[in-house]
């Protein structure tokens, strides 16, 4: 019995693969924006954002709210 292999197809096609995987994250944080777009990119950096625009998120709506109450009281 003969196994027939390429190795060198097999490695070429392995880098080829990583290569892709490499590329497609550059271009999702390029299209993004943000330089935090998954937990594994840091995951001590993604909780302090989410935390921060959830703060962000509250001061916007009280702001709001505060708008409101002026309105309603002219």
């Amino acid at each position: 019995m003969r196994i027939n292999h390429n190795i060198s197809a097999l490695n070429t096609y392995r880098q080829l693969a990583n290569n892709q995987n490499i590329g497609n994250k550059s271009l999702e944080k390029l299209s993004s924006g943000f330089r935090i777009n998954r937990a594994g990119d840091d995951a001590a950096g993604l909780a302090i954002s989410e935390k921060m625009r959830g703060q962000i998120r509250g001061l916007d709506m009280a702001a709001k709210n505060a708008q409101d109450g002026i309105s309603l009281i002219q």
